[in-house]
């Protein structure tokens, strides 16, 4: 039996570029949510939320109108970079990116509110530059927040199927991740190639789920 292994690489391409993307935009958003008091607060936190509640067929059907050609910022796109978002790999990015942001966001903001503002005014009175101290302190100490947030942002990107689906297509090589390659090969009752698939995701998440559980058990959250 031969394993047709493209799906899994471009599934390991989408997670590693959605979760970098998400830990650049994700750690600035869970920062100013863990110390704003703006009454503005809740509505940002139930928006990044959302995708945790909402059908992936909904976001992804709301996402292929949102990015097509004849919508306004996928045309726009198109203008820009001469590029459509719908059925293609950056597509797939910015999808995976919305889809997955709770994931990043909540543990990050969790490990940010758990510090508390001790550190970072003891860092100032001894005159700690903002950025100084948000690297040198804040990073550290909110070690577990970070491990969590990639390891499920990076884990959740690689099991997605409704929102790919919906934006993506089913391209060989190009947006065929892995969870359509088994629903294609289960459609054709191709099960050896499906077993193989969904045992190596399968597989995956049990690592990460023990990998979860081993970090939060190893770095507690301080309280300060």
């Amino acid at each position: 039996m031969t394993i047709d292994l493209a799906p899994l690489w471009l599934s390991l391409r989408l997670a590693f570029v959605t979760t970098l993307v998400l830990l650049l935009l994700g750690t600035p958003l869970a920062w100013w949510l863990a110390m704003t008091r703006r009454r503005l607060k809740p509505v940002v936190e139930a928006i990044t939320a959302l995708p945790l509640v909402l059908p992936p067929t909904v976001l992804g059907f709301y996402l292929l109108i949102l990015f097509s050609p004849s919508g306004g910022f996928g045309g726009f796109f198109l203008k820009l970079t001469g590029t459509s978002l719908t059925f293609s790999f950056t597509g797939l990015v910015v999808a995976s990116v919305l889809y997955s942001l709770p994931f990043m966001v909540q543990p990050l903001q969790s490990s940010f509110e758990a510090l508390g503002r001790g550190p970072l005014e003891a860092a100032a009175s001894l005159g700690a530059a903002p950025l100084d101290r948000f690297f040198t302190v804040v990073t550290p100490l909110a070690l577990r927040g970070y491990i969590t947030g990639l390891v499920l942002s990076f884990a959740h990107t690689l099991g997605e199927f409704g929102v790919v689906l919906m934006v993506g297509g089913n391209i060989p090589g190009q947006t065929r991740v892995i969870s359509i390659a088994i629903y294609e090969h289960v459609e054709t009752l191709d099960y050896a190639q499906a077993h193989w698939l969904s045992a190596v995701l399968l597989g995956f998440s049990f690592a990460v789920l023990l990998l979860v559980f081993t970090v939060n058990r190893r770095f507690p959250v301080k309280v300060i």
